[in-house]
């Protein structure tokens, strides 16, 4: 390989791991359990689950334009997504709306925090 191409190779593998780096725990972890489902981006499209940018505070099943499982919606009327809700539902999903469409149960409080953390952040 050119000497004159190693230095941009570099910068750019330098680039890659700071970047790797910044990411939080919780953000890393729903980059790799949640992101096939959900977005997390201020006016991303929902994708198979809602979108969960600005999730905490808002009421359950209020996300615009993704259609609630009929279950999900009964189990959850007039819940508020708070942190303790958010880490019943990251333990099972089904514990706290049986028969919902979503299936989770992350079993290591430390990263049930570190995925509310991160979704703290989201606002």
């Amino acid at each position: 390989m050119k000497t004159e191409m190693l230095l941009p190779l570099a910068a750019c593998l330098v680039l890659a791991a700071s970047l790797a780096q910044a990411q939080s725990p919780g953000q890393r972890l729903a980059q790799s359990a949640c992101t096939q489902c959900h977005s997390f981006g201020k006016g991303e499209p929902n994708g198979v689950g809602p979108n969960l940018y600005g999730l905490l505070g808002r009421p359950a099943g209020a996300s615009t334009g993704f259609a609630y499982s009929k279950q999900y919606l009964d189990a959850m009327k007039g819940k508020t997504w708070d942190r303790a809700l958010l880490d019943q539902w990251l333990a099972d999903t089904q514990a706290v709306a049986p028969g919902s469409t979503m299936a989770y149960f992350q079993d290591d409080p430390k990263k049930r925090a570190a995925l509310i953390e991160y979704m703290q952040s989201l606002k």
